[in-house]
């Protein structure tokens, strides 16, 4: 898994560790601790974030069949409310690839028209605009359980400031200013998300 989300949410923790390690330059018996503890920390909170979308995911799915079902719309529907939900624009094209992805139908745009002409009806979805510049909106009734599902994320508390502060002490001088100004910065931003 890549670590490359979580390096650029924390990038100057990043280069911290690794001016921890080369201590102003490289050397075969500098510690490579703190860069390896930064490394290992990443994969684990990448992995965290990445567990955490797909049960956000699944959780979303479940609630765009209930209402796909409660509306009497067609099973083939569920991936592009999802993506609705989410608060993406669905046009005519995009719904035909959705419902190859996720139902593996092949639709026609007839019947993608009709698709989208039923959640307009059922209240799921807004048009705007005409002809071929017509994409389509989702309504509260769609945003609303993405957004219940999102606020209940716990609030996550950065505890890898704390190997930062503990490595940054053992350097001392500037790298050991700079490090501790890193801490507080991360500490400024909040949580990774």
């Amino acid at each position: 898994m890549s670590i490359e989300e979580y390096l650029g949410a924390n990038t100057p923790a990043y280069y911290a560790a690794l001016t921890e390690v080369a201590q102003g330059t490289w050397s075969p018996q500098n510690s490579a601790l703190g860069w390896v503890e930064f490394c290992l920390t990443a994969h684990y909170r990448q992995a965290l974030t990445v567990l955490r979308r797909i049960r956000e995911l699944e959780a979303l799915w479940d609630t765009c069949e209930q209402i796909a079902q409660r509306h009497r719309l067609s099973p083939r529907a569920v991936g592009a409310l999802v993506d609705a939900a989410r608060g993406w624009r669905l046009r005519r094209s995009l719904y035909v690839t959705t419902t190859k992805a996720t139902a593996g139908e092949d639709i026609s745009d007839a019947v993608a028209t009709n698709d989208l002409a039923a959640m307009t009806r059922a209240g799921l979805l807004n048009p705007v605009g005409e002809k071929r510049g017509r994409y389509y909106a989702p309504t509260e009734e769609l945003t609303n359980p993405w957004q219940r599902i999102r606020s209940r994320r716990p609030i996550r508390r950065d505890s890898s400031a704390s190997w930062r502060r503990i490595s940054c002490a053992k350097s001392g001088s500037a790298a050991a200013r700079s490090c501790d100004q890193v801490i507080v910065r991360s500490r400024r931003r909040g949580p990774h998300r």
